[in-house]
């Protein structure tokens, strides 16, 4: 019998494979898989071996399995014939012989089935081995069919499979399928998804189509298949749902058949990397299958990323395999969406649900939405709801209204201000859940969540939202819709503290019992239809469970039950929006994003611009009056805080550089881009709103792309990359500083946009050149270009129809997807926004381009750092988001290489293949180790990014370098030292978060619930959270050791903003985890931490300076500028209460890195606390809200991390004790026992989380006292 050796692209090896029996009558085969080869499944001295004894080999190339290489230098000079197939074979044939075999056989292959299998080897023995064997002609089977859901019958149209199978009432289901699953009869998964279509009263229409379009074959491709069998012949749709387990990513073609279908598209994950027991025990669900599975067809607007089925083992060969408990819920949630399409809009329900953080007051924060005015956005959906035909009622006018009504009625969680009695007692509860009714849902649940949540919460109904026995639901109800706050997550009762915020003991935590009956409720006795989470973003999605792929038991899942979930969302945010997508089922509707203007300068700030720009003209030409002006101008830097870092020793003979410095600072501020108040869902920025829009979205100046106004620069003589350097530097020629021709730049943009729109090109007017003159009219030409551009984007934002995309939802309609990014950093195409919106190709990053700005910026941090302390930094930690990789193409990853003295290499299509280690002669210094936190997003939707960062670690750890050349070597053998159970790869670990399943650093919650003594219980907690070691080795493996080691020699701290859209008192993360890094690291080290932030917002000009140099920057052009503060006054209370937030999150960086100055304090209390006009703004809009800002200055104080102004506090005092007594007025003489205004410090020794770990937590730093 001759030997064969088969090296297969993994699945066809699989289905050869499961023909053993059959295959074994024929010849001696041996069947590999090439990527099992790769991952070492497979033994390839096994192959070698196997080859050695081979009388032909039977070989499937592919470029995507990297171990074709080393096959092919094995057999170069191998004798015996060799044969290809599979879509590449014709480019690896050497001669005519070998081309007409392969011919032949890839006939067999590429139509495929088990015939065409066994008749191929029979081909192969007979026609190329000699052997005296019968074998058939090739059988020729359909690229495409429906077939017949209980036989082999196929039929060419829809019309004739109706004949037979007739549709349902209920609807048609079209189920989607790989050609080669049913060709190999490897359809258990599909047949349990027949079955259950089926079963649930619906019609199916089973399809299988040939993935790849190859017109040579005849084979069209799933579009193709798409439009030929699920349209009648009328051109009508056919189907009202379509579950697709086949199909290529092209989201242009797809897009558009699917939108044609006008029905919610499924795609399921089947894994073909794991088994059912893997997946149930791996606590990421399906890492391994997210790009192919998961985020490739995110492209297309394919939804509800379920697990359904995975690989199990029989003998040699693995066959898919269902998960029944899955498919049901797919089906039923199916069944949802399809409902939503046959349902008439008089009689659907539909909730709103509104964020609510209880971390910055449940009363203040209701319907947070980063820069989306949730609360009138609700209001003009529900508007045009009314005119769609839907049944509302007494619909409020406003979202001042709305609000308003919520807080009137107390429809929210109980918290300091509010109790269970209160919301009864003022109707915000929508109903009261029994003992009974909510025991019959908890006894749904798996076994191990409900054990889970009595653990945590006690039997139900537990303490939390309970009134006289029975769970709270709250909201407001308008006709068959109701808005309600998001219930609390993980806390209970009316105040805030250590004690009640049970999440911070244990991040793992799952939901109570209350948040759970809210979500059943409105599914079950409400009768809700479609839930609608409103603006970024809630707590949903980030419930404890596996990162994807879930299961029954995770949180997310088992809370969301089978409701179609929408998703209003800001399309800057594509990191969260993935998580929402990915384990919420969400499908996500994006929304424009705010209008940013410059930010400019304003009272002192104004007054010193002006004194300087007065100083720089007079101090040549009137000595004596640039004498005077000196000391003016030396008065006013004295006044403010922003300036505090400037040496005025010696002031008048150091002029010169005194004003440079001031100028720079002052053109940091006041070209800062800040948001003119919130998007409106569905409002399109008209008249000069439009032109700041497009402003805005045209001044981003890439490292490979020039932008308009670097073009008007080289237009008055000038390079915008040399003036971005130079802001301080006066240019005498033009009467201003390097910053002030930046902003003139700016405005004369603005002016052309204007002049563009207006159908008029740009030759020279003098009205849009302002104080700016022209000496190139060549570049005239270049200028107008950007004319075309303008209108396309214009018309891009016209196109926006934001609340008809979530309508369309609503209807059940295919919603098409569209990308997500910063608008304002080069992507314009996530224009038009109402797109179901996805993210990118994470193998792309770090692109050339981010290589090159994070090269600069760790350029720029070795400098710094040098120039303060004279040597190298040893070690730097740095907070690694998603964010990076989304927002900024992996200036950050790239930053991080470039301290290692790694390169990325690319590959001609741009993606990152692998990465060069720089020789240290080429490097010019040594390499710096580095200590990294990750974001839980990151963890679960980058692992190759994690993997490529964690291998260039670990090589350059392995090099045979001098330890003063190469940290990273130094301190991985001083950690192998200090523990010898450490193994090489553990103690060169330096990528760390939180558990699998989780998404908090822990600290912001420390911080909001005063729930800390000292600093150090901040880094504790830090590491306590954060210990678990992520790499290609390792995922949330334990590694408290490790980090401490770490985190001891690390000595300067790290974060960058790259966006004006996004700084650091945007969200609690950046102190949480930036913060937290730092308390951490001064803790374990005993030393003083530099703490560094980057600026990328001007690629060609990127900037490294302190962290409270950011802070003041923050604070004074945004947080205090009165042009911010006047956008965020339009938005009413939720307006307030974005303030609100900015303040505590000021807190929360003093409190965990002493950053902030005093004087910052002093000017946030004089700006909202003082000042009557804005004190009157929140009393009338968001009290809660000056409320907690006021408690967290009082705190602030209280912990001598403020040192006030004199007459401040006082000031506070009195104006807080008036506010205390509003709030408890207003609560009314039932509600009860609550917390107030009190502050109640949890010690330490009182938390179970400390309690718990404190000796696994203060092992490390023990041993090391003790050397």
């Amino acid at each position: 019998m001759k030997k064969i050796v088969a090296i297969l692209w993994h699945n066809s090896a699989n289905r050869m494979r499961v023909l053993r029996e059959e295959i074994d009558q024929i010849a001696d085969v041996r069947i590999f898989s090439a990527g099992s080869l790769g991952d070492g499944e497979e033994d390839i001295n096994d192959l070698y071996a196997a080859i050695d004894q081979a009388d032909l080999l039977l070989l499937n190339e592919t470029a995507s399995d990297p171990i074709w290489k080393e096959i092919n230098e094995y057999i170069k000079n191998t004798t015996q014939p060799m044969v290809y197939v599979g879509g590449e074979a014709a480019t690896h044939v050497k001669n005519a012989q070998q081309a007409k075999w392969t011919a032949f056989a890839n006939a067999y292959y590429t139509y495929g089935g088990a015939e065409n299998t066994l008749n191929m080897l029979r081909f192969l023995c007979a026609e190329v081995l000699g052997e005296a064997m019968p074998y058939e002609e090739v059988k020729r089977i359909p690229w495409d069919s429906i077939f017949a859901p209980d036989g082999n019958t196929l039929y060419d149209s829809p019309e004739s499979y109706f004949v037979d199978y007739p549709r349902s009432n209920k609807g048609t289901i079209a189920l989607v399928i790989s050609r080669s699953a049913w060709v190999s009869d490897d359809m258990q998964v599909e047949n349990c998804l027949i079955r259950e279509i089926r079963n649930a009263g619906f019609s199916v229409l089973p399809i299988f189509t040939y993935a790849m379009a190859d017109k040579n074959l005849g084979a069209f491709g799933v579009e193709a298949a798409l439009e030929k069998f699920c349209f009648l012949s009328d051109g009508t749709p056919c189907v009202d749902g379509m579950i697709r387990l086949a199909g290529m990513f092209n989201h242009g073609a797809s897009s558009a058949v699917m939108q044609k279908l006008h029905c919610p598209v499924i795609k399921p994950i089947c894994s073909y990397t794991m088994t059912v027991d893997e997946w149930k025990e791996n606590p990421d669900g399906t890492f391994a299958d997210v790009a192919w599975s998961i985020a490739l067809p995110e492209l297309d607007g394919v939804i509800e990323p379920m697990f359904i089925g995975a690989q199990e083992r029989h003998g040699e060969a693995e066959r898919r395999v269902p998960v029944e408990s899955r498919v049901k819920k797919l089906v039923r949630r199916l069944a949802k969406w399809v409902a939503l399409k046959k349902k008439a809009n008089r009689d659907k329900k539909v909730v709103f649900m509104l964020n609510n953080n209880p971390c910055t007051s449940v009363e203040a924060s209701v319907g947070g939405g980063a820069n989306l005015d949730t609360l009138e956005s609700v209001v003009r959906v529900m508007k045009a709801m009314q005119e769609r035909g839907y049944t509302l009622e007494e619909i409020p006018e406003s979202g001042d209204e709305l609000i308003k009504t919520i807080m009137g009625r107390k429809a929210l969680s109980d918290f300091r201000w509010t109790t269970t009695g209160e919301i009864v007692n003022k109707g915000g509860a929508l109903d009261l859940v029994s003992k009974e009714l909510y025991e019959s849902w908890f006894a749904e649940l798996p076994e191990d969540l409900r054990s889970s949540i009595i653990e945590n919460w006690g039997e139900p109904v537990g303490e939390g939202m309970v009134h006289e026995g029975k769970l709270l639901v709250t909201g407001v109800r308008f006709g068959n819709t109701i808005v309600c706050a998001q219930p609390k997550r993980g806390c209970m009762g009316s105040k805030c503290d250590g004690s009640s915020c049970k999440i911070l003991h244990d991040p793992h935590i799952p939901p109570t019992h209350q948040y759970l009956a809210t979500y059943r409720w409105f599914e079950r006795v409400f009768g809700a239809d479609v839930l609608i989470h409103v603006g970024t973003h809630g707590n949903l999605e980030f419930l404890p469970g596996k990162s994807v792929a879930q299961s029954d038991s995770c949180c997310t899942d088992a809370c969301l039950g089978d409701l179609p979930l929408l998703y209003i969302y800001n399309a800057d945010n594509p990191p969260e929006a993935t998580i929402a997508k990915r384990r919420a089922m969400a499908v996500t509707v994006d929304h424009m994003q705010t209008v940013m203007v410059s930010g400019g300068l304003y009272d002192n700030l104004e007054e010193l611009d002006n004194l300087l720009t007065q100083y720089e003209k007079t101090k040549i030409a009137d000595a004596s009056q640039s004498h005077l002006m000196e000391h003016l101008i030396y008065d006013e830097i004295q006044k403010s805080e922003l300036l505090s870092f400037i040496d005025l020793t010696d002031y008048h003979s150091r002029m010169d550089e005194i004003t440079e410095q001031c100028h720079k600072v002052l053109s940091t501020v006041k070209n800062t881009q800040i948001q003119d108040g919130m998007h409106i869902f569905g409002q399109i920025p008209e008249g000069d709103a439009l032109v700041d829009m497009i402003t805005s979205i045209l001044r981003f100046e890439g490292v490979e792309s020039q932008s308009l106004r670097s073009h008007i620069c080289e237009m008055i003589g000038l390079c915008l990359p040399i003036i971005l350097t130079r802001q301080g530097h006066f240019y005498a020629d033009y009467g201003m500083t390097g910053g002030q021709i930046v902003a003139e730049l700016d405005r004369v943009s603005r002016n052309m946009i204007g002049l563009f729109l207006n159908g008029e090109d740009f030759c020279g007017q003098e009205e849009v050149m302002g104080k700016l003159k022209v000496k190139f009219t060549l570049k005239f030409e270049e200028i107008n270009s950007f004319r075309p551009r303008v209108e396309d984007i214009a018309q891009r934002i016209r196109d926006s129809k934001e609340i008809d995309a979530l309508l369309s939802g609503m209807d059940g309609d295919f919603i098409p997807a569209g990308p997500a990014g910063i608008v304002t950093r080069g992507r314009d195409d996530v224009l038009p926004t109402g797109r179901n919106m996805y993210s990118l190709d994470p193998e792309m990053v770090p692109t050339k381009a981010a290589w090159e700005v994070g090269r600069r910026l760790g350029n720029a941090v070795i400098e710094k750092f040098q120039k303060e302390e004279n040597r190298y930094p040893e070690n730097m930690a740095l907070y690694w988001m998603t964010t990076d990789i989304m927002w900024a193409d992996g200036e950050g990853m790239a930053q991080l290489l470039y301290m290692l003295g790694v390169e990325p290499v690319w590959l001609p299509n741009g993606k990152v293949r692998s990465f060069r280690i720089i020789p240290l002669s080429e490097l010019g210094r040594p390499r710096i180790d580095v200590t990294v936190k990750i974001s839980g997003i990151l963890r679960d939707n980058f692992q190759n990014c994690i993997n490529l960062v964690d291998d260039a670690i670990h090589a350059v750890a392995a090099l045979n370098e001098p330890e003063d050349r190469n940290f990273i070597r130094k301190h991985t053998l001083e950690a192998m030292k200090e523990n010898s159970e450490l193994t090489f790869d553990d103690a060169a670990a330096r990528l760390f978060g939180a558990q699998p399943g989780t998404y908090t650093a822990g600290v912001n919650l420390l911080i909001y619930s005063s729930s800390w003594e000292q600093q150090g219980d901040i880094g504790d907690l830090f590491t306590l959270y954060n210990q678990y070691s992520y790499g290609r080795n390792r995922f949330g493996k334990e590694a408290m050791g490790v980090l401490q080691k770490n985190l001891s020699t690390v000595e300067l701290t790290y974060d960058k903003v790259m966006s004006d859209e996004h700084d650091l008192l945007g969200c609690c993360c950046y102190f949480a985890n930036h913060g937290g890094m730092t308390a951490a690291a001064k803790n374990l080290s005993g030393t003083e931490v530099r703490t560094y932030y980057g600026d990328s917002r001007e690629t060609t000009s990127v900037e490294v300076r302190t962290l409270g140099e950011e802070i003041s920057r923050v604070v004074t052009g945004k947080l205090l500028n009165p042009k911010w503060i006047e956008g965020q006054k339009k938005a009413g209370y939720q307006g307030a209460g974005d303030i609100s937030k900015r303040v505590g999150r000021v807190y929360g960086w003093d409190a965990t890195t002493d950053a902030v100055d005093d004087r910052i304090f002093d000017d946030i209390t004089k700006t909202f606390v003082a000042n009557e006009e804005n004190r009157q703004f929140f009393m009338e809009n968001n009290p809660w809200a000056l409320e907690e800002m006021s408690r967290r200055l009082l705190e602030a104080c209280d912990r001598g991390l403020w040192n006030p102004e004199e007459g401040l506090l006082e000031e506070i005092q009195d104006a807080y004790l008036e506010l205390e007594g509003f709030l408890e007025e207003d609560m009314g003489d039932a509600a009860g026992e609550f917390q107030g205004s009190a502050i109640e410090i949890t010690p330490r020794d009182q938390m179970e989380v400390f309690r718990r770990n404190a000796q696994k937590l203060h092992a490390v730093k023990g041993k090391r006292g003790q050397k």
